[in-house]
């Protein structure tokens, strides 16, 4: 009879153990390894998830998508990848990082801003290439920073423009950025003449310290922000659902109501 109940107390101490496991691994939050430009989206996304799922809990790590897709590369553990272009994602494709096929999920464009006060007078994009402005870019391995150069590659085949026109734009750079987001600091700083970022980064709060210039859609590349779980999720079924609301109809409204473009 001892035994019997030295048994039950074991069982029922596993089946306790097993439960506060269970409830332990639940607590842990789902990782989302976001690019840097999907910050404030991304934050009201997770808002609104949490919201319809409670209990659970998302972290967003936030940077360039090269450097996460390097840090997932050696060993970061996450369960989502949001990288701001195809070549990122796909070089975390050949990685084998990817539990699934990557998914476009949302658009952006590039535009050309400078301080309010212009002190660098550049009033159309023209003006990129005359000599003595201090133009910032991100660099070429960011996204943002290739995505400028193909805009610029494409004026350059415009007779308006003129076949060296990326060469003396690229002349008047004075730093390449880690981040889209530094090169915006750095014209709001007045540290750059101009600088090119997403149409996304001119938001309200900067919006009235920056004057902006459009760059035509002939110029643009085309900006694509892919999304996929990834192997090793540590919890997949809740990533999987992370990803169905970046698609779903009410997450695309948040996406374009924070300046981002619909699919195709």
């Amino acid at each position: 009879m001892a035994w019997r109940a030295t048994g039950a107390i074991m069982a029922i101490a596993l089946i306790a153990g097993l439960a506060g496991c269970r409830a332990r691994a639940k607590e842990a939050p789902v990782t989302v390894f976001a690019a840097a430009s999907l910050e404030k989206p991304f934050r009201e996304a997770i808002s609104a998830f949490e919201e319809a799922h409670p209990g659970l809990k998302v972290r967003l790590n936030l940077a360039g998508s090269q450097h996460l897709r390097a840090q997932l590369e050696q060993g970061a553990r996450a369960d989502v990848f949001a990288s701001a272009d195809e070549r990122q994602m796909d070089l975390a494709r050949q990685a084998g990082l990817l539990a699934v096929a990557p998914q476009e999920f949302t658009r952006n464009s590039l535009v050309v801003v400078t301080p309010a006060a212009n002190p660098g007078k550049i009033e159309r994009l023209a003006d990129l290439a005359s000599p003595g402005k201090r133009l910032v870019l991100a660099h070429n391995g960011v996204p943002a920073g290739a995505y400028g150069i193909v805009a610029l590659e494409a004026m350059s085949r415009d007779a308006a423009y003129g076949p060296d026109f990326a060469r003396r734009v690229l002349a008047n750079v004075a730093s390449q950025e880690e981040d889209v987001k530094f090169v915006l600091a750095k014209v709001l700083l007045g540290e750059a003449d101009a600088g090119v970022v997403y149409q996304t980064d001119v938001t309200l709060q900067v919006r009235d310290k920056l004057l902006t210039i459009l760059i035509p859609s002939g110029f643009q590349p085309s900006i694509g922000y892919q999304v996929a779980v990834l192997k090793g999720a540590g919890h997949p079924q809740d990533a999987a659902r992370f990803v169905g609301y970046l698609l779903s109809p009410e997450g695309q409204a948040l996406l374009t109501r924070h300046g981002f473009l619909p699919l195709r």
